[in-house]
């Protein structure tokens, strides 16, 4: 509806030309037409022909402007022409993506993105401020050495660098089994974190091998992309060795917990930071399909500024008062 206003406006300004004045006016009329509805304002009605004049262009050069890996996650739209994402979105939605996404294949993306994970607006516009389209397909891998150019590409997007965990902070040292036991606790928000699709399996998973315990620090398995994905935490930096474990369990849980149906399992190596150059080396010639990344942690205030912020005791001395 609002694309069709939008429209009309159009038409109306290029036959007649307007001012503010007659924009008043018709926002009145719309807002008597169909008061159930909300959102008729001058403003609005400016953001709904520029709706209207942006997407009359570009989203007939969408695809032509869509970059590699943005093609295969949108495949499955292909039977639909250009303007269904839109129509499937929101005005809400479609109105952040109009104010804050500039680039034609960054809105699209996120426009995909919304429908298909069910995004809510303040989802949508936390996943911008973070420029989730930036960090999805960024991570170091081998994915389209080691899988069909499709799941590469769908892998790629699945995953991202770098990972933030704004949940967790410690004010002592941490290790690894920290970071576990804090992505557990917090499990919704690290699985919102990881993206859509992924359920969470298990902290520590044993596997057996050969009489042997081995045990994976997270594993989830993704319903979109049907393939488990082992997840091993380092509190270092990457190291080249760090690879072969990962393999290693990717390789048992092919063997032992995937059934008829699911796809090659996927490694994510989880690492303070990494050498970029040493991280593509070291999976060069490796034939699981692994991807590594970095993951931040949320800050911690410094010692001297929390110790000038007030106790919960004064805080609510002060709300009494009042």
């Amino acid at each position: 509806m609002y694309w069709d206003i939008g429209g009309l406006l159009q038409q109306s300004q290029e036959a007649d030309g307007w001012g503010k004045k007659t924009l008043q006016r018709l926002a009145a009329d719309l807002k008597n037409d169909y008061s159930e509805i909300k959102g008729f304002t001058v403003r609005n009605m400016q953001y709904m022909v520029q709706f209207f004049n942006e997407y009359n262009q570009e989203l007939t050069m969408i695809k032509r402007a869509a970059s590699p890996n943005a093609k295969s996650l949108i495949s499955h739209l292909d039977e639909y022409n250009f303007t269904l994402p839109i129509k499937h979105l929101d005005w809400t939605h479609n109105l952040v993506l109009i104010k804050q996404v500039k680039d034609i294949r960054a809105r699209y993306w996120y426009m995909v993105q919304s429908i298909t994970n069910h995004w809510t607006t303040r989802y949508l516009q936390e996943a911008i401020k973070l420029d989730d389209y930036g960090k999805h397909g960024a991570l170091a891998n081998n994915f389209t050495e080691t899988l069909p150019v499709p799941e590469a590409n769908d892998v790629k997007l699945m995953l991202k660098d770098p990972y933030i965990f704004d949940m967790l902070t410690f004010t002592e040292q941490y290790n690894e089994r920290d970071v576990e036991i804090g992505l557990v606790k917090h499990v919704e928000k690290f699985l919102v974190e990881m993206g859509a699709g992924f359920a969470f399996m298990g902290r520590q998973y044993h596997i057996e091998v050969s009489g042997d315990d081995y045990y994976i620090d997270i594993l989830m398995y993704n319903a979109f992309l049907h393939r488990y994905l082992v997840i091993e935490l380092k509190d270092t930096e990457f190291m080249p060795e760090y690879i072969g474990k990962l393999n290693f369990y990717c390789s048992a849980v092919d063997d032992i917990l995937c059934r008829e149906g699911d796809n090659r399992t996927i490694g994510l190596l989880l690492c303070k930071s990494k050498d970029r150059i040493k991280a593509e080396y070291a999976l060069r010639d490796i034939q699981k399909p692994i991807g590594i990344s970095d993951y931040e942690l949320g800050q911690v205030l410094p010692k001297d500024f929390r110790g000038s912020l007030p106790t919960i005791e004064e805080i609510e001395k002060e709300f009494e008062s009042d």
